[in-house]
C-alpha cells in the first residue's frame, strides 16, 4: 500500500458493483464507491440520476439487484434498516407534535430500552449540541423551520450512528435560512465525526459544505472529488455545465470550459496583455444579481459566452455594460479549463 492510501481516513461505507432496477428502468448502473470514515459525502446530480436511490440502499430502503453494500466492513447488503447503525434525515422531518423537543429527541433511545433518565439526559446534551438546549420543552409546532431541522438531526445523532444520511433536508427552507443552515450542517459534522453523506441537486450545497462529491447522471458516477476538484477541472462537459455556470467554447479545435469570473470585460479594441486572449463581442443581456451584474456575450463566430461584471470599489453596477453595446473578452490562457477530448 501507497502512504497516500496509507494517510487516508479508512472506508466505512463500500458499494462494490451495485445495480438497481426498477421494471426496465435502471435507476442504478454498476456503481462503485467508497466513503471514508469521518467525511462529509456528497452525492450530487439531477433528478433521476440514482443519487437517491443509492441513499436508500445504504440505508436499508431499497436493496440492491446486483452488488455488495459494506458497512464498516460488514455486509450489510441484504440487512433490514435497523440492523444498520446509520440514521437517516428527510426533508420532512416527521417529529411527533404531541411530544415536546426533548422527548422527541429521546424517543428512540428510550424505544432501545434506555432508561428514561439517561435517555433525557443524552437527548438534553445533544439538542444543546445543536443550540436548541432552551427550547427542549417547547412542541415541534412552537419551532421555525430551521429549528425543526436542528431537531431532526438531533434525533438523528443522539444514537451515535456510524453515518448519518441525508435526503435534500434543507429543501423545504428559504434561502436565507437554508444558507445558514449549510455552515450549521458543516460545523455539526466536524464537532461529531459522524460521517455525513448528504444527497442533493444543489451544487452550492455541495461545494460549500462537502469533503468529496460524487456527481451522478444517468445512474452512474461521473465524477468523484473534492469541490475544487469538481468546480475547476470538471471531467466531462456534463460536470462542466452542471456545477457552476459556465460556457463551452470550441476554440482551435479544442473545448475550453470558461467560468464567468475568469473572464474580463472591457471596452471594444481593448489589447491583451501576454499569456491572455482578447475577443470582440456584443452584449446581449445584462441581469443584477447583486453583487454582479450577469452578462450575455455574443461573439462574431456566434457563440455565447457567460461573464461576470462585479460591484466593488473600483467598478459597479452604473458601469456595466448595456445591451448592444459591444466589448472585448478576455481571459488569461491558463484560466481556460479544456476539457478531454472523449468528454
Amino acid at each position: 500500500m501507497s502512504k497516500a492510501a496509507q494517510d487516508l481516513p479508512p472506508a466505512v461505507i463500500r458499494l462494490a458493483g451495485i445495480r438497481k432496477t426498477y421494471g426496465a428502468a435502471v435507476a442504478v448502473a454498476s456503481l462503485d464507491l467508497t466513503i471514508a470514515r469521518g467525511t462529509f459525502f456528497t452525492l450530487l446530480g439531477p433528478s433521476g440520476s440514482g443519487k437517491t436511490t443509492t441513499l436508500r440502499m445504504i440505508a436499508g430502503f431499497e436493496y440492491p439487484d446486483t452488488g455488495v453494500i459494506e458497512l464498516n466492513g460488514q455486509d450489510v447488503s441484504s440487512l433490514p434498516p435497523n440492523a444498520r447503525n446509520v440514521n437517516t434525515v428527510f426533508q420532512d422531518y416527521a417529529l411527533f407534535p404531541h411530544m415536546s423537543v426533548l422527548d422527541n429527541v429521546a424517543y428512540g433511545l428510550i424505544a432501545r430500552k434506555i432508561d428514561k433518565a439517561s435517555a433525557l439526559k443524552r437527548a438534553q446534551a445533544t439538542l444543546d449540541q445543536v443550540r436548541l438546549g432552551d427550547f427542549a420543552a417547547r412542541k415541534p409546532g412552537q419551532l421555525s423551520g430551521g429549528q425543526r431541522q436542528r431537531v431532526a438531526l438531533a434525533r438523528a445523532i443522539v444514537n451515535r450512528p456510524q453515518v448519518l444520511l441525508l435526503d435534500e433536508p434543507l429543501g423545504a427552507l428559504d434561502l436565507k435560512l437554508r444558507h445558514q443552515m449549510q455552515i450549521e450542517l458543516k460545523q455539526l459534522q466536524s464537532e461529531t465525526g459522524i460521517t455525513f453523506v448528504y444527497v442533493t441537486h444543489d451544487q452550492e450545497e455541495a461545494l460549500t459544505m462537502s469533503d468529496r462529491v460524487a456527481v451522478f447522471n444517468e445512474g452512474r458516477i461521473v465524477q468523484q472529488g473534492s469541490p475544487a476538484d469538481i468546480y475547476e477541472r470538471p471531467a466531462n462537459a456534463f460536470v462542466a455545465g452542471f456545477v457552476g455556470t459556465s460556457t463551452l467554447l470550441d476554440w482551435h479545435g479544442e473545448t475550453l470550459m470558461l467560468r464567468p469570473e475568469k473572464l474580463r470585460v472591457a471596452g471594444p479594441g481593448t489589447a491583451a496583455y501576454p499569456g491572455e486572449v482578447a475577443v470582440p463581442g456584443m452584449v446581449k443581456t445584462a441581469a443584477y444579481f447583486g453583487s454582479f451584474t450577469r452578462l450575455t456575450i455574443c461573439l462574431e463566430n456566434g457563440a455565447t459566452l457567460i461573464a461576470a461584471w462585479p460591484h466593488g470599489h473600483a467598478v459597479d453596477a452604473a458601469n456595466a455594460p448595456q445591451v448592444n453595446t459591444p466589448v472585448t473578452i478576455i481571459w488569461r490562457d491558463d484560466d481556460a479549463y479544456r476539457l478531454a477530448k472523449t468528454a
